[in-house]
């Protein structure tokens, strides 16, 4: 682990704030190098955290894109006002054990064999609980293609916002993705809000900013219930479902039945700026799921959009 961050480390007794980001094949895709450093920059010049807390950055990458993201979080990390610990994690070493738990997952949510989303590691977020150790209680997970416009310090104030029985926070999915996902149930089901845009309706979710209560998903016999391959299943089959975009499917399909497992974080701490499905099919309604009222705290540059600079 590295220690970047000026000032004297707030010591062992420190309230520990976990970030977890992943890199891998960083050293074939160089825009990814170019994410990170915009990820940890944005995130390290607006992060202010209080006395006597640190910031704690996992990064799961392989060797090849831990060579070359280390200097890259080191240098971005420089001008921090706080004290930062930096832990890699092995992508293998992760996978090999998520495995067990998610391999009926890929079978549902992923985009077929050797495609980018069959590899265990898009399910990291599911079972997270399982594999990170037990003094581990709270983590929040971010894609690499964000930018952060505000304290990451009060994404981690959310946790509070928890009804009981809530296990992860999660924001709407911001294009009609799985209304189209859905269409076979909804042609059955006419009436249905499944796949229909909010304030009332269920249009899924996007996993590109997660806050999981590691504690509540150890703790909940209903979510733990719910990775179990046959429940999956069956509730696939239920609502004809088959994903590829990884843990954002399981996350989706599961609240089609079980809301009260999430709490909805608002659309601004993860403003999504793709607009592929406005362009495919879906302009007449579009703007219903991507409208996103209020200061923008991080922005989402899902399916390569650009960022806005600020």
């Amino acid at each position: 682990a590295l220690q970047p961050g000026v000032g004297a480390s707030p010591g062992p007794g420190a309230q520990q704030l976990h970030v977890l980001m992943m890199l891998t094949k960083a050293d074939t895709n160089p825009a990814l190098r170019a994410r990170l450093a915009v990820a940890v920059r944005s995130m390290a010049e607006r992060a202010e955290l209080r006395d006597g807390e640190q910031l704690h950055l996992h990064l799961v990458t392989d060797p090849a894109s831990r060579r070359l993201g280390e200097p890259l979080v080191r240098e971005q990390l420089r001008a921090a006002a706080f004290h930062c610990q930096v832990t890699f994690h092995d992508v293998d070493t992760m996978t090999h054990e998520l495995f067990p738990v998610v391999e009926p997952m890929q079978q549902l949510f992923s985009a077929g064999a050797g495609s980018y989303y069959s590899d265990s590691i898009f399910f990291l977020s599911v079972a997270m609980h399982r594999i990170m150790p037990a003094e581990l209680t709270h983590i929040v997970q971010l894609d690499l293609d964000v930018k952060y416009m505000s304290n990451i310090r009060e994404l981690f104030d959310e946790f509070d916002k928890f009804q009981p029985g809530a296990v992860l926070g999660i924001a709407r999915e911001m294009q009609p993705v799985y209304r189209h996902t859905f269409w076979q149930y909804r042609q059955e089901n006419p009436h249905t809000k499944v796949g229909d845009p909010p304030p009332d309706g269920l249009p899924g979710f996007n996993s590109g900013v997660l806050l999981l209560n590691l504690q509540a998903m150890r703790q909940s016999a209903l979510y733990n219930q719910l990775l179990d391959a046959e429940k999956v299943r069956k509730l696939a089959d239920k609502y004809h479902f088959k994903g590829h975009l990884g843990d954002q499917d399981f996350f989706t399909l599961i609240g089609m039945e079980h809301m009260e497992l999430f709490h909805v974080l608002p659309c601004t701490y993860n403003r999504q700026l793709c607009t592929w499905w406005r362009d495919h099919g879906y302009s007449d309604i579009f703007h219903l799921y991507f409208k996103c009222d209020g200061k923008v705290k991080i922005y989402h540059g899902n399916c390569n959009t650009p960022i806005p600079d600020e």
